[in-house]
């Protein structure tokens, strides 16, 4: 196991081979000057930076039945848990260390599933932090919808892998349900087999602070892996998306595109509405064949709003067939605005179709039509909000 002291004076070679461990005390209590933690407010956090959290109790967790799917609480140290990878940061780390349980959730292979498979996790409540695992192994050839709706209050800091076997094709859509008063850190890996099929969709419009980590890995060719996003942060919330998709294998596609609108409200006691994003995109020297994109769009609404955006490519061959990224943080267009005006439509509820329209790209890819109308429905709860 390294060092602490080891792990924070050596510079990883890529962002792939950032260091790793399963034990909290291998990590540095982070500070406000470390990279990885600069955007968020570690103080903000309840003490799952520096050990300092409220008293632990499990995850409360549920798992939908079905035939085909089966779900087990295991202790901490059960073998089937981290084969996806160990956590990359403190939290996730303190999370792993402290967890009381685990669960696993088995898809069996060769079937497709016309039901979702729902995984629900709520929060333990005020004043109490609660800290869990969840591995998810979808066997060889599955087609399956796996949905892990967070909901509730409380603190809550979690670590959840997908082990993705040959030629499965999963649709995973994470919903970020959370009470406004909520505090979310999720250290998310899947790891994907031959010829696999990964659609990753994740949705945050509840909560005071959620943080999202996922990575994804290659473990053989033919992957494809493409990661969706949708956030509405307003005043008072921070959301973070810090993502890698780490390309080891030749071959293999990804894409990632996530959108988010921030709405603040100049002169309110809470804080200003945030958000950040972090996309990292690394193709290893024995990645040849690889196409992969990257997009982040933002939307300020009002003032009283801030997003940074970062999208991070690193190539460490020539042999691709494509390799981009884009990041964008602005206001709307006027003239989109002015065109529908030109047709009758009132100017605020102009804006609030730009908006809407904007979400809705990504929203209509989720394969749950309820969810899709749900989220639509957040959208536009959000969007009543602002003055016209």
């Amino acid at each position: 196991m390294v060092n602490s002291n080891e792990f924070n004076t050596t510079k990883a070679a890529t962002k792939g081979d950032q260091f790793t461990s399963f034990n909290v005390d291998d990590f540095q209590v982070p500070s406000g000057r470390d990279e990885v933690w600069r955007y968020i407010s570690l103080r903000s956090l309840r003490g799952l930076h520096d050990g300092t959290f409220s008293d632990v109790v499990e995850q409360k967790i549920s798992v939908s039945e079905q035939p085909g799917v089966s779900s087990e609480k295991v202790n901490p140290d059960d073998s089937r848990l981290g084969r996806a990878g160990a956590p990359a940061d403190r939290v996730a780390a303190q999370a792993w260390t402290s967890m009381p349980s685990g669960q696993v959730v088995t898809i069996d292979g060769d079937k497709q599933y016309e039901d979702a498979v729902v995984i629900t996790i709520t929060g333990a409540g005020e004043d109490v932090t609660s800290f869990g695992a969840t591995s998810v192994e979808v066997g060889k050839h599955a087609e399956v919808t796996i949905v892990l709706n967070y909901q509730g209050s409380g603190t809550h800091a979690d670590n959840v892998e997908f082990l993705i076997g040959d030629g499965a094709n999963v649709n995973v859509v994470v919903d970020a349900d959370w009470e406004d008063d909520a505090v979310h850190l999720s250290h998310q890996i899947a790891s994907l087999g031959r010829d696999a099929t990964l659609r990753h969709n994740a949705a945050i419009f509840g909560g005071e602070i959620v943080r999202m980590v996922p990575r994804v890995s290659f473990t053989a060719p033919g992957g494809d892996a493409e990661l969706l996003g949708v956030y509405y942060a307003s005043e008072g919330q921070y959301f973070e998306n810090r993502l890698l998709m780490d390309h080891s294998q030749p071959s293999c596609r990804s894409n990632v595109m996530y959108k988010g609108a921030i709405q603040g409200a100049p002169g309110s006691s809470k804080p200003d509405a945030r958000s950040c994003w972090v996309g990292d995109i690394l193709i290893r020297s024995n990645a040849e064949n690889t196409d992969t994109y990257e997009v982040n769009r933002n939307l300020l609404l009002t003032d009283g709003a801030r997003a940074d955006a970062i999208p991070n490519l690193e190539i460490e061959t020539g042999e691709i067939a494509g390799a981009g990224h884009a990041a964008t943080v602005g206001r709307f267009d006027d003239e989109q605005v002015y065109y529908l005006m030109s047709r009758g439509i009132p100017e605020g509820e102009a804006r609030r179709l730009i908006i809407r329209g904007f979400f809705l790209e990504i929203i209509n890819r989720i394969p749950v039509q309820s969810l899709r109308e749900d989220l639509a429905k957040r959208v536009d709860d959000e969007l009543a909000t602002i003055s016209a």
